[in-house]
């Protein structure tokens, strides 16, 4: 496992060394190490949902894992993940969007080159992503499910990076946080029909039948789909963790738990003051 484990007290998040840059802080949450209790023990980072963790508890939990990480709890500008690939550009009037304020956005992707503001994206298996370009000094985190990948959202990204801060892509590291893997993502033949119409025929690369279904490799078509964006093999690092299979107590899984669970996070957030 490429990523490193970090522990604060109880809590576990784990960093990237591709995304180990002086300019930024990030991390990738676990379940371990927050107040939350029952289903959403303990780190839980959900905000709502269908049978709500208690808000004082989850906040505490954003309070601590804010703080493990070393960003601002009140510069943090949280998704709203709707399976589509809207990227917002995030600026000082967001801070605290999600948390403290309420958020008039969806957006499955943030990107920013504000100091001071920590995104954050979220998941139960889909894939999290984080990018930096240290050249620009621009950010962005990403959520992408199988609807995501096959509207090529981290790919849109990188180039949404570069249209509004001039980002290249030679210049960008991104790091894939835990998301489900092929050997527990089995699925009808509506998501490889999807990734065929997306990408065409090489896609097929990554799917393939089994008892009656397709197991579908997620990860791979957004490795390879970055890759055609223009990033750099030695720039490309995932944390290579399967959320449903890799055990209860360091994920959580919507595929293994159903809807009564809480969601993991990536934050990434450039250092510096924000403006207010």
């Amino acid at each position: 496992m490429p990523f490193d484990v970090h522990t604060c007290g109880d809590l576990v998040y784990h960093t990237s060394s591709i995304l180990d840059n002086s300019g930024i802080v990030h991390g990738f949450s676990t379940r371990k190490g927050g107040v939350s209790e029952g289903c959403f023990a303990s780190l839980n980072l959900r905000m709502g949902g269908p049978n709500p963790d208690d808000r004082e508890n989850v906040v505490e939990n954003y309070r601590r894992f804010c703080a493990a990480v070393g960003a601002d709890v009140n510069g943090t500008v949280l998704s709203v993940q709707v399976h589509e690939d809207t990227i917002r550009a995030v600026t000082a009037a967001d801070a605290g969007k999600g948390l403290f304020r309420e958020r008039d956005y969806t957006a499955d992707a943030l990107i920013t080159n504000e100091p001071g503001l920590s995104l954050m994206v979220f998941s139960a298996d889909c894939g999290i992503f984080l990018l930096h370009d240290p050249v620009s000094g621009c950010i962005g985190a990403v959520h992408a499910g199988w609807r995501g990948t096959a509207l090529d959202l981290p790919a849109k990204t990188v180039r949404e990076m570069g249209r509004r801060y001039g980002a290249k892509p030679e210049n960008i590291r991104v790091a894939i946080g835990a998301g489900i893997g092929p050997c527990c993502f089995d699925t009808h033949w509506d998501v490889p029909e999807a990734m065929l119409a997306a990408f065409g025929p090489d896609a097929d690369t990554f799917f393939h039948a089994f008892r009656g279904k397709w197991q579908v490799d997620l990860e791979g078509i957004n490795l390879w789909r970055l890759r055609e964006a223009g990033i750099r093999e030695e720039y490309l690092e995932s944390i290579g963790l399967c959320t449903a299979c890799h055990g209860e107590a360091l994920y959580w899984s919507h595929r293994r738990d159903g809807d009564a669970r809480g969601v993991q996070a990536a934050l990434i957030a450039l250092k510096g003051d924000r403006d207010v």
